[in-house]
């Protein structure tokens, strides 16, 4: 299973969330996996088409939990595509203008007639639960990663443009600049670089692939400055090394448990140099940053990195539970 196939498949089991958080989800997944068909008479239908069987389990629990809608499932199998198969959700005529209604792509005015609206569709999200489960439904519906292993590199395939501009709002919010391209006619949004790809793999929910892909992250760069490390002196190098993993265990707590992209500038700058240069010394990594900072303004940077991951791990139930054995 690939990389990006195990992050979805993590994504996939959390749990449903709150009532805003489920619409939110159905309206991203709605926009990238679901098609509309207009069956005359004011009638209409939806349907989800996707080939992660577990995702269309999921879709169908949002649907019913939610809205108490019930889909009908089936499987359609693709002669052209290797015999791969697709499951399909589709929805009744009256189910289908309750989605869209909830949505907000569709009115009922004073006199109960339905209408589609004159404007895109914006469903609100004004809580950060519910712009994390938007982003982990777009993934779910249009996003794919590499493996970090080979290369860094995160992208939704989204043709909507009101979906395009939904999902940079969203990531410009949560400190992520998006890049966008068009690779043979398709429209592509995409980040780049390992510590923006980490912390949207946090930012949805995905803890598991962030460790997984810091320990990949790590182990490459180990490797990539183990011939500088062989010719310093042996005792200093053991020291710095082991402050340096201290330091990088303490910001991947940061990362994972509340983002980078909520500390000042100037601590996001050094924490993101820390895990990208592992084995440089404070002074060395001060002069990668813009302006350079001496070694002393470096330490005091890393010890307030240090003392918030210290008040993390003080609101962890696994440390405060070592601590109280320790106590014992």
């Amino acid at each position: 299973m690939s990389f990006s196939s195990t992050a979805k498949d993590e994504l996939i089991r959390l749990p449903l969330g709150k009532s805003c958080c489920i619409l939110s989800e159905l309206s991203a997944l709605t926009q990238t996996s679901g098609s509309l068909a207009l069956r005359g008479l004011g009638r209409v239908q939806v349907t989800y088409r996707v080939e992660n069987t577990a995702l269309a389990r999921r879709i169908f629990m949002l649907l019913r939990t939610q809205l108490n809608i019930t889909a009908k499932l089936h499987f359609v199998q693709h002669s052209r595509l290797g015999g791969r198969r697709s499951c399909v959700l589709t929805l009744g005529d009256q189910d289908s203008q309750t989605l869209l209604i909830a949505l907000h792509m569709m009115e009922r005015d004073e006199e109960g007639h339905i209408s589609f609206k004159r404007t895109a569709p914006r469903h609100p999200m004004t809580r950060q639960c519910c712009r994390r489960a938007f982003l982990r439904g777009a993934f779910l519906g249009c996003g794919s990663m590499t493996n970090p292993e080979k290369s860094y590199h995160f992208e939704w395939v989204a043709e909507d443009q009101s979906l395009r501009q939904t999902l940079a709002k969203l990531l410009d919010k949560s400190g992520l600049p998006v890049h966008e391209h068009v690779r043979k006619g398709q429209n592509v949004m995409y980040l780049k670089g390992a510590q923006q790809i980490a912390d949207m793999l946090a930012l949805m929910g995905a803890n598991q692939a962030v460790l997984e892909m810091e320990n990949i992250r790590i182990t490459k760069q180990m490797r990539a400055g183990a011939n500088r490390a062989s010719n310093c002196d042996e005792h200093n190098s053991e020291r710095m090394l082991n402050a340096a993993d201290e330091q990088i265990e303490a910001i991947k707590l940061i990362s994972i448990q509340r983002g980078l992209f909520t500390l000042p500038p100037g601590l996001q700058e050094i924490a993101r140099l820390r895990l990208e240069h592992t084995s440089l010394s404070l002074n060395d990594l001060g002069q990668l940053m813009d302006p350079p900072v001496g070694k002393s303004g470096v330490n005091h940077r890393m010890r307030r990195l240090m003392d918030i991951a210290k008040e993390i791990r003080a609101t962890l139930p696994i440390y405060t539970e070592e601590r109280r054995n320790a106590d014992d």
